[in-house]
């Protein structure tokens, strides 16, 4: 099974997860490519400057100066570096322009002839073409019970809201925002964890909740869980207010 992965260059948590996740690899599998899109921590392409002044604005001093003094640290550490990681392992880096759904970039992923799509951290809108580029089309992990807690920062809404437990979905990705109909879904329960504790836990599940989904696309056998949208809620980033909320409920970010 040829794999094309689509991620982005987070310096914090991808790296490791994404190869651990290589790893552990059955020898069915390959990844032949992938693209690596610049990251985006709001959900959308800011100069480096406005996401420096937003980090600080929502979320106070002291988390902008740990998470400051953390990205530095990750950038010097190339084990934190994801083009890195995949560059050890001879992973060949697809360069697209612009939106990933452009026809010339379609056509550079096309080439590798890939069976699926593996889509960890994608932070762009994929559109039909481009899901039916690869032969089983793409899948998606997110850091939620789906379909609860669609949308950005899971990790941050399940604290702040005063959920007992949260998990991970992989689905499969339709033109909806993780809207698609879901492959695996496993559960955790949350405990005292931090936001940043928490991030590390269910990333770590998400990797193996891929490799499981693999498994089960490979072998055809499996029943895919309904993403009831009449049960939905959806999040964006949070404002300032909602970080107020959430540390006067006790919750902590590391």
């Amino acid at each position: 099974m040829r794999l094309v992965i689509l991620t982005q260059d987070d310096p914090f948590y991808l790296a490791r997860n994404i190869d651990y996740l290589l790893k552990k690899l059955p020898p069915y599998a390959e990844v032949v490519a992938t693209v690596v899109f610049d990251v985006s921590p709001f959900g959308k392409r800011e100069s480096f400057k406005d996401k420096i002044k937003k980090t600080y604005d929502i979320f106070g001093l002291p988390f902008f100066v740990r998470y400051g003094f953390k990205y530095v640290t990750s950038k010097l550490d190339s084990r934190n570096n994801v083009r890195k990681v995949l560059a050890d392992r001879g992973i060949p880096l697809i360069q697209v322009e612009g939106a990933i759904n452009k026809d010339e970039n379609l056509e550079k992923i096309r080439a590798y002839k890939p069976d699926l799509l593996v889509s960890i951290a994608g932070n762009q809108i994929f559109k039909r073409k481009l899901l039916d580029v690869a032969t089983y089309g793409c899948i998606n992990l997110h850091t939620a019970l789906l379909p609860k807690y669609r949308g950005l920062m899971p990790s941050f809404w399940v604290l702040k809201n005063g959920e007992t437990h949260t998990g991970v979905s992989v689905f499969f990705v339709d033109e909806g925002i993780d809207s698609g109909p879901i492959l695996v879904q496993n559960k955790l329960e949350i405990g005292g964890m931090s936001q940043a504790e928490l991030i590390d836990v269910t990333k770590k599940m998400g990797m193996d909740a891929i490799l499981e989904a693999i498994e089960k696309i490979h072998s055809g056998k499996y029943e895919l869980i309904e993403n009831d949208a009449s049960q939905m809620t959806y999040f964006t980033f949070p404002t300032s207010d909602d970080v107020k909320a959430f540390r006067a409920a006790g919750k902590r970010f590391y």
